[in-house]
């Protein structure tokens, strides 16, 4: 049986692709893939710059490709082999492309790349990350001529571009897993002497197509599309052009034609050529609504046709005020995960199917979160592709380590920034463009939005960067490990939890009895520093779910809606584990909500959950952490995650009673005896009305096998490059997974396939191995076609069970140098959630009453800082004494709740007294959270509010947050701030109940 129906929702929207794929092969005619038939040496052969250097010893390759891609997950970040890689290939043109144009345009090589055209040197292109191409016609030998096109490329850690020595800050061995050589897609355009130019600023100067949308009308689904195309001349004399433009839906129909002005464009000269026409009955692109349409630029000379252009893009609505996220007019509380951009997988690193990019991502979706911000560099093409089609929005960073920078390497960043822009500007899943992993100068930041501002003024994209929580420039910000509100800007945590688990480890009463908190630590810091204690960092799959949960509760009891200064919410890190920076005995990383072949842990469901909705959760769910298949004498806590109000567990239909609720979405039940059979969990609202339930049942002795494949949309391909995923389960007799099953599994692959792999806990990971286990039950592993269509045929053994057999199909397509299938074609969109509604995506749950004024009798002058919607400034008592400030309140209110952020909040507890208007309605110790706390008063009307420091702070570790530098985070405090006598107020806030 296939688990295909697990993608399904992909494969429907085949059966509407067909216009477009017509569309796409008509362009490929001038587009193509570039993928097929390369030669790789490892290893420097200077003489294979030569044309007829003979590599007919070296190993045969498609691309994408890297040539150490086999060490993913198998090696540690820092030991993944790097120097000199050389590719080749040999090609002739069309037939038909005499007098044409010639561009090559790579998606990008890692991390220096020189390119040679018949022995001849074209250019080289040095940072690692960005697309780039050149031209081609001076050096290009016409049909039916060969060709042959040589790549050296060098993925040294500690290379330094050669005109300025310089290295380059992003190329490093905590968070950019190197995979060398050409690990992206190639292409190969063939253009008229009259073109639109392609997006490669750094190498070839010019800018491409933008496609954008302006005067939008949500309500009514109207907008003005807009297209400006930089055109070249290269004819020895003047023509007249003009743009004609045709929108083409989903559905394969043609919804729109329209012609521009017509300009004269002078012999090498660039001009801008535009058209714009304002369009009804539009489908604006959504959260899990990948909607796209295929616009097609022609340029025309003499109403004659000379140039097209195909772009797959989608139109949206984006506003950054209040200090929130607006899509389409409705506001959008940040919920996602901070993804390694790498996004890789065991034993083939970065270089995956365009489709496994979009079942990855779609994953995310899946699990309701709605951002992905990849982290340090910009991500390649098929990532920002794949997130336009399933729905899922992107911050999209340039290239940054962990601190500003300047000269030659700060040049750098504004570079890559400026090419990234240019490059990805059409694809409307992004909606930040990310300036700095961590804070940039003001100066610095202007340059950067100066470069916004100049290649993609109408796009809808906020710039800005972590931190920047005082700047008067960036347009949003946000702290890396704590909660931030604001009133203007939206801030939203770029990375909020970094704990680790396993997969393998449900829980300490399950084989192999992961106690929360063992594991080990077996490496150093980044700086060179011993990890002494990484405990608290490694979690099984129970505790690492519940921590997830209390970690986001920060962030929901801020949202939109909570007041007028409000988070815009965050991303957990990571998404799925990664070939990098760890703390634990495993040598990659493990805080993925699923693991590195996208099988969900608990955590995925725990998001599910909580993460139901735009901002306020919208359908009630309910998911019992862990599993029900136990020894007889185990008894446990179990958890409960849920959006209801009140939660019943069930054990064999007993009542065990209601949970206990802790940071809005827990229920727990203490000391729960296992008894075989099915646990329930059935939950509430308000008034007592079941709205949501979740069940466990205890599955028999493992009896089987039972094999199920994830494939390509519409088939594998037979390309030697396509990978279909096989799934494992151990089953009992009636079909249902064995929870705790950790049985090895032999798999033998024959036919038109060969074996590739997964990961597992063991010697190397098992990466590359043919026997591995399952871990609670499951495991998957990836199959590879051959360049031949037929069937992959996949068995898997295990001692004592019941084997199973799979077949995958494979398909033909066009293995040419210059194949006219692309790597994303016939790939349908993700639309399951459906267009933005027009419903408001919170309610009000309480009122802001604004502070005019504070009293105290210890730096006065700073006393406003405390209220100044600005968290890098405070108001601190300096002194010994009697520690007092009194806020001046607007007008007279019914003040039931006091929201705070003080200096040291995750590590330091207040012992404090509130009075409004001189009663008392709050004495005790603030709590300890990642930034805000929220402390119900007794409810009083007054207009004036006094807060009393009773003592020193005390200590507490309930939260341990380490940089990956070693470096201890104070929140606030300077260090050796121990215990204070001071009350260090970054922020208050008052409220009123909503009546």
């Amino acid at each position: 049986m296939n688990i295909k129906i697990f993608f399904c929702a992909f494969s429907f929207a085949i059966l509407f692709t067909n216009a477009v794929n017509a569309q796409q092969k008509e362009s490929a005619r001038v587009k193509y893939n570039f993928n097929y038939g390369w030669k790789l040496n490892v290893g420097d052969v200077e003489e294979a710059k030569n044309g007829a250097y003979d590599d007919k010893k070296w190993s045969d390759v498609n691309l994408p490709y890297a040539w150490n891609q086999a060490e993913a997950f198998k090696k540690d970040i820092t030991q993944l082999s790097t120097g000199i890689a050389w590719y080749r290939k040999t090609f002739q043109l069309p037939k038909d492309s005499n007098d044409k144009k010639v561009f090559i345009e790579f998606e990008g090589v890692r991390q220096m790349g020189e390119i040679y055209l018949n022995g001849t040197f074209i250019g080289r292109h040095e940072n690692g990350v960005m697309a780039f191409g050149f031209d081609l016609t001076p050096y290009v030998k016409p049909y039916p001529q060969e060709n042959v096109i040589a790549v050296k490329t060098d993925n040294d850690w500690k290379y330094r571009e050669k005109l300025t020595n310089s290295g380059f800050q992003w190329n490093n061995n905590n968070f950019n897993a190197n995979y060398g050589g050409i690990p992206k897609n190639v292409f190969l355009h063939i253009k008229s002497k009259v073109y639109q130019t392609l997006p490669l600023y750094s190498t070839l100067g010019t800018t491409g197509t933008y496609v954008y949308a302006t005067d939008f009308n949500i309500a009514e689904k109207k907008a003005v599309v807009n297209v400006s195309s930089q055109v070249k001349n290269e004819l020895s004399k003047a023509v007249n052009a003009q743009l004609k433009v045709s929108m083409v839906d989903m559905e394969g129909k043609e919804v729109a034609s329209f012609l521009g002005d017509s300009y004269t464009v002078n012999p090498n000269e660039k001009k801008d050529l535009e058209a714009a026409k304002a369009l009804n009955n539009l489908n604006f692109w959504s959260w899990g609504y990948g909607y796209l349409y295929t616009v097609t630029s022609e340029v025309l000379i003499d109403n004659k046709s000379v140039d097209k252009v195909s772009i797959q893009t989608g139109f949206r609505k984006a506003k950054f005020e209040k200090g929130m996220v607006y899509l389409n007019d409705r506001v959008i509380q940040m919920k996602g995960y901070a993804q390694r951009t790498s996004n890789e997988w065991p034993s083939v690193g970065m270089s995956v199917p365009a489709w496994m990019s979009d079942y990855s991502n779609s994953l995310m979706v899946k699990s309701n979160g709605n951002l992905v911000r990849w982290m340090h560099v910009t991500p390649w093409k098929q990532d920002v592709e794949s997130c336009d089609r399933v729905g899922m929005i992107q911050a999209m960073p340039a290239g940054d380590a962990e601190a500003d920078v300047t000269g030659r390497r700060w040049e750098q960043r504004t570079e890559l920034m400026r090419d990234a822009i240019i490059y990805n500007r059409n694809n409307p899943s992004i909606l930040f463009y990310e300036s700095g992993n961590e804070g940039i100068s003001e100066d610095h930041m202007k340059e950067m939005l100066a470069i916004r501002n100049l290649y993609d003024p109408y796009g809808g994209r906020a710039i800005g960067s972590r931190e920047m929580l005082d700047s008067k420039v960036a347009e949003y910000g946000g702290e890396m490990l704590y909660i931030n509100k604001s009133a203007k800007l939206p801030f939203w945590a770029t990375e909020y939890s970094r704990d680790e688990g396993l997969r393998k480890y449900w829980d300490e009463f399950t084989p192999p009895f992961h106690k929360n908190g063992t594991g080990g630590t077996t490496h150093t810091n980044v700086n060179g520093t011993k990890v002494a204690d990484a405990s608290t960092y490694n979690r099984n799959q129970d505790t690492h779910a519940v921590e997830n949960v209390a970690r986001w509760y920060d962030y929901w009891e801020m949202r939109p809606g909570t007041g007028e200064r409000v988070s815009s919410g965050g991303v957990n890190i990571i998404f799925s584990d990664s070939n990098t920076h760890y703390r634990g005995q495993e040598n990659y990383r493990r805080s993925g909500e699923v693991d590195a072949m996208r099988i969900p842990k608990d955590n995925f469901y725990a998001h599910q959950v909580i993460w139901d909705g735009w901002v306020d959760t919208e359908t009630p769910k309910a998911h019992i952490v862990g599993h029900w298949n136990y020894e007889k004498e185990i008894t446990k806590d179990i958890t409960v995650i849920s959006t209801a109000d009140v939660v019943e567990l069930f054990v064999n239909n007993v009542s065990l009673g209601k949970g206990v609720q802790s940071k809005r979405f827990l229920f727990t039940f203490k000391n729960v005896p296992f008894k075989p059979g099915n646990i329930k969990a059935i939950g509430y609202d308000k008034s007592g009305k079941q709205v949501c339930e979740n069940e466990i049942r205890t599955a028999g002795k493992p009896y089987a096998l039972k094999l199920s494949t994830i494939e390509r949309p519409g088939g594998t391909l037979a390309n030697a490059n396509d990978l279909a995923i096989v799934q494992v389960e151990v089953v009992d007799e009636k079909g249902n997974r064995c929870p705790t099953a950790l049985n090895m599994i032999d798999f033998e692959v024959k036919g038109q396939g060969t074996f590739v792999g997964g990961i597992a806990q063991g010697t190397d990971n098992y990466i590359g191995a043919s026997s591995l286990p399952v871990e609670c039950g499951v495991n998957r592993i990836m199959v590879r076609s051959t360049e031949t269509e037929g069937v992959i045929n996949i068995k898997a053994t295990s001692k004592s069970l019941k084997s199973d057999v799979v077949a995958v199909k494979t398909i033909k397509t066009d293995l040419g140098k210059l194949s006219v299938n692309l790597p994303n074609e016939n790939l349908p969109s993700f639309t399951e959630k459906g267009s933005t509604s027009a419903t408001p995506s919170f309610t009000r749950t309480r009122l802001a009453v604004p502070i005019i004024g504070a009293k105290t009798n210890s730096n006065q002058a700073d006393a406003f800082k405390s209220y100044d919607d600005n968290e890098l400034t405070q108001w601190s008592y300096g002194k010994n004494d009697k520690v007092v400030i009194e806020y001046e309140l607007e007008r007279e209110a019914n003040i039931n709740q006091v929201v705070m952020k003080l200096a040291g909040w995750k590590s330091k507890k207040y012992p404090i007294r509130i009075f409004v208007d001189n009663k008392k309605v709050f004495e005790g110790s603030t709590p300890t959270g990642l930034g805000y706390v929220t402390l119900d008063v007794t409810s009083t009307k007054g207009k004036k509010v006094q807060i009393e420091l009773l003592g020193s702070a005390k200590d507490s570790d309930a939260i341990n947050l380490v940089e990956i530098t070693g470096k201890v985070d104070q929140a606030g405090l300077n260090a050796g701030d121990k215990t204070i006598q001071r009350l260090p107020i970054i922020e208050i806030e008052f409220y009123e109940p909503i009546l």
